[in-house]
């Protein structure tokens, strides 16, 4: 009995979690016959408030334009705007597609047929208003030839590329257009690329792409009225958008009709592109005159489901959101790492203070940021030299601006960033010569993904604890944990449709630095070793906003483990005025973190994916060079130029740091902090502690200046 009660356990499980993917339902039938006669041809404008339908009775070609009171719907609130036959007719005689140019100040209709003799052709009318046929304009009509009897054409996201159907040869051709949505320059004989397309037992009566150009579809019309079975829809994917030569035809096709609904040719075919193409159209041209309308389960999901792991902007959106969340770890630990080596060079002045300039500009996803900061003075031993006793905090500062991109690879788009971040940091050397301190990042990253206006805008709130121990008197270890929350913003567009989503997460990290200095004179070399470690969690979200685009992303954890060996070499000169100090750093890592994956779902219907295998790359080199000048006069410089290279990216970037002090009771900076420049002056005078701060963003139109005094009792 328990083994039947088990069994009966699983069969129930396993139907539970079978996903059987759902077919298109047919929602509702419009009859256009009074106004096209037959119709061969459907679109909407972008919003579809407006449907447009080509079609022809006899010799006479037409197109209506039709108001919906409800968005994509056929089944309500449908009006013929106006009759505009004739503008039509006196060009057509029996069109078969209609499309339009970016901004809608152009129609392009497809035609076997035209008053001026040709045979085949397209003719491009401009409109008085967008997207409203009604105000076409009849004079200066252009009509390009054609061959071949096209029935169907479309173009890519940006108009550059124009794709025809051929029924006489049963092929589709490409072809590149020097001005978009104009292809009065083609040689209709040299296309680009050519897919052949056998011809079975049905007509070719036109096809389309989703708007990313990673589907496309043909239709084929029944030659034969009494036969059921051969109005089909296929399907192909294509590997690159728009490129017909990657195209490949799933196996399965999909009939639009059944037995009930008597004698059927179907013809056209459009999306609701905009609310996520979570239903498709297409016309019935034989006994009946029809618009007909699906619900689809997904977006283009007339045979199966978009694949996101397929789709190379998906892919790169999921990988910018595990390399940010990784370098995240390197841009918190690297500016209090690399403050204790400034200071271990500086270790016998006084007095040391600056404030970062710093420029970056990388080609490569989220490298590096670059790491020399702002430190105030600490010395490696017991000695107290500076002005600040042992109880005293020292502060310092950081901001960083960074614009870079990398290239797309086979699975991914190409990705550009740009990022800025400012690090407020404070530390002080207590008795036990053990320096602690406390560090806050704040940052922000704006990454653009390919070419449709996909996008990740992340911020982040890191706070560091971190501590050096000397073990020697040129020895240290250092060490530093901390915690970040994430905030990222997500927009996924297919080129017509966008999704949006909201995304946090929490990170744990921690880095263990081991260095010694040998010396001899005034040279000093560095040895040092390095761990960072840390795991990140991206909460779970769902996408809103295209119905059929929107997916469900599960709860992500990504590792980081990385190791780096390196040294740095410098060198003291000492002048009368004060003294230079040139230096030259180098160090591998490698990137041991365990690789991650992302399983998400279609929101509409729950078939779910999973992309495996994010990381990012394994080894690295990074080399510095760059001077400190320290003077008697109260003038400190310091310069660095860092190159982080990998495998297929890089990262280059400069540094700059000035601080004049005057005396250790009045003191001049300058600082950039994104775009922010500021000058301050601190002076002590009398028992009272003069603050006086400017500042001038140099990005704004309208420009933002202003100034502000403090004056505390310094008691």
């Amino acid at each position: 009995m328990n083994l039947i009660k088990i069994t009966f356990v699983i069969i129930i499980s396993f139907y539970i979690n079978l996903k059987v993917y759902a077919e298109p339902v047919h929602k509702n039938d419009y009859d256009v016959s009074e106004q096209v006669g037959i119709p061969t041809g459907v679109i909407f404008n972008p919003s579809g408030t407006k449907m447009y339908v080509t079609g022809f009775n006899g010799n006479s070609g037409r197109v209506a334009q039709y108001s919906l009171s409800v968005p994509y719907s056929t089944s309500s609130g449908v009006s013929l705007d106006a009759n505009i036959i004739t503008e039509i007719a006196a060009v057509l005689k029996r069109p078969q597609d209609i499309k339009f140019n970016s901004d809608g100040s152009k129609v392009l209709i497809l035609s076997t047929s035209s008053v001026d003799g040709n045979q085949d052709s397209v003719a491009i009318w401009s409109l008085g208003t967008p997207y409203d046929i009604t105000t076409i304009i009849s004079t200066g009509v252009s009509e390009i030839p054609l061959s071949n009897d096209p029935r169907g054409f479309d173009f890519n996201t940006d108009g550059t590329k124009m794709f025809i159907l051929l029924a006489t040869t049963n092929q589709i051709e490409q072809f590149d257009l020097t001005t978009p949505y104009d292809p009065s320059d083609i040689d209709i004989t040299l296309p680009k690329a050519t897919l052949s397309n056998l011809k079975g037992d049905s007509y070719h009566q036109g096809f389309g792409f989703s708007s990313d150009g990673y589907k496309m579809f043909v239709i084929k019309a029944d030659r034969d009225s009494d036969d059921t079975e051969l109005n089909i829809i296929e399907e192909y994917d294509l590997t690159t958008p728009f490129e017909i030569t990657t195209a490949s035809k799933n196996e399965k096709t999909y009939n639009t009709q059944t037995a009930s609904e008597g004698n059927m040719r179907i013809a056209g075919i459009t999306f609701n592109f905009s609310q996520g193409a979570n239903k498709f159209y297409h016309l019935d041209f034989d006994d009946n005159k029809l618009v007909r309308e699906y619900d689809l389960p997904c977006a283009y999901g007339i045979i199966t489901c978009i694949d996101p792991t397929n789709d190379k902007d998906d892919v790169a959106s999921i990988e910018a959101q595990s390399e940010a969340t990784k370098k995240l770890i390197q841009h918190n630990t690297y500016p209090v790492l690399n403050r204790m080596e400034w200071l271990r060079r500086n270790s016998e002045r006084v007095n040391l203070t600056n404030q970062n300039i710093k420029f970056q500009f990388n080609n490569a996803m989220l490298n590096s940021l670059s790491d020399t900061l702002i430190p105030l003075y600490l010395s490696n031993d017991s000695n107290d030299k500076s002005n600040y006793q042992n109880s005293s905090w020292s502060f310092w500062s950081e901001g960083t601006i960074s614009i870079g991109n990398t290239g797309n690879t086979n699975q991914s788009s190409s990705k550009s960033i740009d990022t800025s971040a400012i690090t407020l940091g404070a530390d002080k050397k207590g008795k036990d010569n053990i320096m602690r301190g406390i560090a806050l990042r704040f940052g922000a990253d704006d990454i653009d993904v390919g070419d449709l206006g996909s996008a990740l805008d992340m911020s982040s709130f890191s706070l560091t604890f971190y501590e050096s121990k000397p073990k020697g008197e040129q020895r240290f270890t250092d060490h530093l944990i901390g915690i970040s929350f994430i905030n990222s913003d997500l927009i996924n567009n297919s080129g017509s449709a966008s999704t949006k989503g909201d995304r946090y997460g929490e990170q744990l990290y921690g880095s263990l630095s081991l260095r010694d200095t040998f010396s001899k004179d005034q040279l000093n070399f560095t040895p040092k070793l390095k761990i960072n470690y840390g795991i990140t969690h991206l909460g779970a979200f769902t996408e809103t906003g295209a119905a059929g685009l929107n997916l469900n992303y599960d709860d992500q954890y990504i590792g980081n483990f990385t190791s780096a060996l390196g040294t740095s070499l410098d060198n003291t000169y000492d002048f009368k005025n004060g003294s230079f100090i040139p230096y030259f750093d180098f160090e591998y890592y490698a990137d041991m973190s365990p690789s991650s994956k992302q399983k998400f779902s279609y929101a509409s219907n729950d078939e779910s994916f999973t992309l495996e295998n994010i990381n990012n790359s394994t080894h690295n080199f990074i080399s510095g060079i760059g001077f400190d000048f320290i003077s008697e006069n109260g003038l400190n410089l310091m310069t660095k130029y860092t190159r982080d290279q990998a495998k297929n990216n890089k990262n280059d970037s400069f540094i700059i740091a000035l601080d004049y002090r005057a005396s250790h009771r009045s003191s001049y900076a300058m600082s950039i902090e994104d775009t922010s420049t500021k000058l301050s002056h601190n002076k002590e005078l009398n028992g009272f502690k003069i603050n006086l701060d400017s500042h001038y963003d140099f990005f704004k139109d309208d420009q933002d200046y202003g100034v502000f005094l403090e004056i505390s009792n310094i008691n």
